[in-house]
């Protein structure tokens, strides 16, 4: 694992301000969406302006998503708060080809974890760096990944099927700091969100 020495904290690294910026947007427009389309479904609703079911339906998705929706919108800040707090380190990582959320993290060349995608799966890793991306956070609880270049954060979370004690073999950490940041809880057991 190879701490970069372009800032102390993944914050003062400009791409990964911008990243994060463009993360909250994102997730603004997936909470106005879904607000917006209760709105506009009840609207209908109420002045009979399409037939019931295609309003009822709509207010049905929308609103089961809503919940999650807030949660992912609210859950922002543990991204800030965990590249505010980590610098990045370039690891090496595979995709899991038949599940696209799962991303398997080498630490140290021996330590390799496995880590979740929170919400959405994508795409970390770049032609021109196929095999590696930076990592900020406790490999213990998890943290944020981005492609080299920090430029697009995407939370992870310890793999629920993956073995317990599989962090066994790290070494250091700080757990006041996990605590802080809000990846692990009191009882020891990383935040899966």
């Amino acid at each position: 694992m190879k701490i970069l020495l372009l800032a102390k904290v993944a914050w003062n690294h400009p791409p990964t301000v911008r990243g994060y910026e463009r993360l909250v947007r994102r997730r603004a427009i997936w909470l106005i969406g879904m607000v917006a389309g209760v709105a506009v479904a009840m609207t209908c609703l109420g002045l009979h302006l399409t037939p019931p079911a295609l309003p009822f339906i709509g207010c049905l998705f929308a609103i089961s998503f809503l919940p999650v929706t807030v949660i992912i919108y609210v859950r922002r800040k543990r991204v800030a708060a965990v590249l505010q707090a980590y610098p990045w380190c370039e690891v090496s990582a595979r995709h899991d080809p038949r599940r696209a959320a799962i991303l398997s993290l080498c630490f140290r060349g021996e330590l390799t974890l496995v880590f979740r995608m929170f919400p959405h799966p994508t795409r970390l890793t770049s032609d021109d760096f196929p095999d590696l991306v930076w990592f900020a956070g406790d490999p213990r609880f998890g943290g944020v990944v981005s492609p080299v270049g920090g430029h697009r954060p995407v939370r992870v979370v310890p793999d629920t099927n993956t073995a317990p004690g599989a962090t066994d073999g790290w070494i250091g950490g700080d757990d006041e700091l996990a605590r802080k940041v809000g990846i692990v809880r009191r009882s020891g057991k990383a935040t899966q969100s």
